[in-house]
C-alpha cells in the first residue's frame, strides 16, 4: 500500500497552528505522503513543513465541532492543530497515524 492511499483528507482550510512562545498561524493544512504542511499563503508568515518520520505521538481532542490534534515530535516540539470539523480532524489524525507507523495494524510497502 502506498502512502498516498492512506490519506483520506489531503487538504483542510481554516486550520490554526499553535506553538509555545510563537504567534498562532491560520492557514491551509496539506498532507502529502511524507510531509504535513501548513501555510497561510501570506507574506511574512511562517510555514510548517513537518516530516511524518519526525512525529512521535499524536493526541486527539474534540470540543463541539472543533477538533484538536496535538503532535509530539521526536525533537521534543509540541504542536497543536485546531481543525474545523470533526470528520476532517479524525481523517487527518488517522492519516498521520498510518503514514508514520503509529498505527501498527497498517502495513506499508516501501
Amino acid at each position: 500500500m502506498e502512502f498516498a492511499e492512506l490519506i483520506k483528507t489531503p487538504r483542510v482550510d481554516g486550520v490554526v497552528l499553535r506553538r509555545p512562545f510563537l504567534p498562532t498561524v491560520e492557514g491551509t493544512l496539506c498532507l502529502t505522503g511524507h510531509h504535513l504542511i501548513l501555510s497561510s499563503r501570506q507574506d511574512n508568515t511562517e510555514e510548517l513543513w513537518l516530516l511524518h518520520a519526525n512525529i512521535d505521538a499524536i493526541e486527539k481532542r474534540f470540543v463541539g465541532s472543533l477538533g484538536t490534534i496535538i503532535v509530539k515530535c521526536k525533537d521534543l516540539r509540541v504542536i497543536q492543530l485546531d481543525i474545523p470539523g470533526m470528520e476532517e480532524c479524525l481523517n487527518i489524525a488517522s492519516s498521520i497515524e498510518n503514514n508514520n507507523g503509529i498505527n501498527p495494524s497498517v502495513e506499508i510497502d516501501l
